[in-house]
């Protein structure tokens, strides 16, 4: 057995609803895109809009592999496309976890883990008249969902300091470093 595990790793008090696809004929980078989007949702507002995101009614927001991408004024100028196949793909994943999590009787869930890879990358037979051969390269999917008050207690709080609090603790390491410097 490898030293390393796939997929999300949570402790073992934790009650967790996961589902995963693998082999998908799709675009991993439209997937990753997708899950970035969706990741830290409530499940019933990311199956809301990946319904639209799958039928080309909301544009997915690209952060990562848009180099001349177009940005869309539905992101607020932001780069984007609408990766419909991949939608679909991750909607699919998506349901699976939430019939799994209703299995486990977890009530409202946040998705805390969603992630796409590239799984395997078959060779291909050079093309005819091409100098390159080209590659067939499949992904995995995966989403785990947690329900909401187990997330909202694992989150630690902030306690806020002013500026205040701030700057006379700045001058009270000042007038230690000079009392050093002194001696």
């Amino acid at each position: 057995m490898p030293h390393y595990k796939y997929g999300y790793q949570g402790s073992d008090d934790e009650v967790i609803a996961k589902a995963q696809l693998y082999n998908i004929d799709a675009s991993y980078k439209d997937m990753a895109a997708v899950c970035d989007n969706i990741r830290g949702m409530d499940s019933e507002v990311a199956l809301q809009w990946l319904e639209k995101a799958a039928s080309g009614d909301v544009a997915v927001e690209y952060r990562k592999w848009n180099k001349k991408l177009g940005h869309r004024r539905e992101l607020g100028g932001k780069k984007g496309r609408y990766p419909k196949k991949a939608a679909k793909y991750v909607l699919q994943v998506l349901k699976n976890a939430i019939a799994n999590g209703v299995a486990k009787g977890l009530g409202a869930m946040r998705i805390v883990h969603a992630s796409a890879t590239k799984q395997a990358i078959y060779p291909r037979l050079q093309s005819k008249g091409r100098q390159m051969r080209s590659d067939y390269v499949t992904g995995r999917v995966e989403v785990v969902l947690k329900s909401i008050a187990q997330v909202e207690q694992t989150v630690p709080k902030r306690t806020e300091t002013t500026k205040i609090e701030k700057s006379s603790e700045k001058s009270e390491k000042e007038s230690k470093v000079a009392a050093k410097t002194e001696k």
